[in-house]
């Protein structure tokens, strides 16, 4: 009964304002010559048709759908007929509504194609524009309220009602084996869990252990057995310190062999000064790697001074680069070329000959034969005493 006395409510507002909105329009379409132009007015009477013949089809389902809701109350319980007449008495304001709907869209389309055209577009036009818009948003409404009663008569509401009850008993089941799974008491029985203890008003009550916990915690004694004897037991998986161990070997198998590609992109024979980014990248590489031997100003210290004129090996850069990759075992010098690529080892090389006549502080004494760089233009290679190694 609450929906049919909200369908009255419904069809009281409505009627109202369509039978106060029909002797405006009408009042305004009265003056008008007819005349038939397809302008935004024309259009909008287009929709009110299209919505008037969607409003007469779902009059129809509804009225179908009334004959069947009476149909299926009939057979639900005695004394049905009062609710009948009821249901029949709260409907005839619906039929009435439906009539002067109608005929108000009639005598209104006779008047609105007669008012399609007018002599002034910013008075009359926007006036008839306003109501049939007001006409449109009428017919909408209609259709809604249609929709909601063939939903509340054909039983389709009662179904989603029940719906959202069975989901929400679902919900509270939910909630209850929440509670079966945690072992949660009600706090009517906290006082019988009180163990005795108590502390700055914090009380120690004798909880069960959740489920979920004694579940995982076993799970985890389960896997730890399992995980001893695959990889402790059997060995049939490598363990963490074992794969530790055979990625490094990857690592260095990858390392040698794109050191090995590499080696032969540079060498001692094609070496040749890098620019300032390469300088100042091997200039890295040698404080890094060289100043425990050299000092960090190659002014010398165990090894010799690399910034005089004097060299123990040949000071051309494919000299100090092959000394740099070969090393001098019986002196002490390992060799780098396990260590750093060619164009590193050619970076070093060439920072190190950018260094030359720098005069650090604390330089070493000369050591070697002497070596002068050949002019330019001529062999590079040339050296003042070709026999002499640095």
């Amino acid at each position: 009964m609450k929906e049919i006395k909200r369908l009255n409510k419904i069809i009281a507002l409505t009627g109202g304002i369509s039978l106060v909105a029909l002797p405006v329009m009408a009042a305004e379409q009265a003056a008008q010559t007819p005349r038939l132009i397809l302008d935004v007015n024309m259009v909008l009477v287009i929709v009110i048709v299209f919505l008037l013949f969607i409003i007469g089809m779902l009059g129809f389902t509804l009225r179908a759908s009334m004959d069947v809701y009476r149909e299926r109350k009939k057979n639900q319980k005695a004394g049905g007929d009062d609710q009948k007449n009821k249901e029949a008495a709260s409907v005839k304001p619906l039929l009435t509504f439906i009539a002067v709907f109608v005929s108000m869209q009639v005598f209104g389309q006779e008047d609105m194609a007669a008012a399609a055209t007018v002599s002034n577009p910013f008075s009359d036009a926007n006036i008839l524009r306003y109501i049939l818009v007001g006409v449109i948003a009428l017919e909408l409404l209609t259709i809604f309220a249609f929709i909601y009663w063939i939903r509340f008569f054909t039983g389709i509401e009662e179904m989603r009602k029940a719906r959202l009850s069975s989901k929400k008993e679902a919900y509270k089941g939910l909630t209850a084996w929440w509670r079966k799974a945690n072992k949660l008491k009600p706090m009517e029985e906290e006082q019988s869990l009180d163990v005795g203890h108590s502390y700055d008003g914090i009380r120690e009550l004798d909880n069960a252990t959740p489920p979920w916990f004694t579940i995982a915690f076993v799970a985890s004694i389960v896997f730890g057995i399992g995980y001893l004897w695959r990889y402790h037991v059997l060995h049939a998986a490598p363990n963490q310190y074992e794969e530790y161990e055979i990625a490094v070997t990857k690592s260095n198998l990858k390392l040698a062999a794109y050191m090995k590609s590499k080696g032969d992109a540079v060498n001692e024979n094609t070496v040749v000064m890098a620019d300032a980014a390469g300088i100042e990248a091997g200039k890295k590489l040698f404080m890094n790697n060289c100043t425990a031997c050299h000092g960090n100003a190659g002014q010398g210290g165990v090894g010799p001074n690399l910034t005089d004129d004097y060299w123990l090996h040949g000071g051309a850069i494919g000299d100090v680069f092959k000394t740099i990759k070969l090393g001098v075992v019986e002196k002490g010098m390992m060799s780098w070329k396990d260590v750093f690529s060619a164009e590193q080892i050619a970076e070093i090389a060439s920072y190190i000959k950018s260094i030359h006549g720098s005069n650090p502080a604390g330089a070493k004494e000369p050591q070697g034969a002497l070596f002068k760089d050949a002019p330019a233009g001529t062999d590079s290679t040339a050296r003042k005493d070709s026999s002499a190694t640095h």
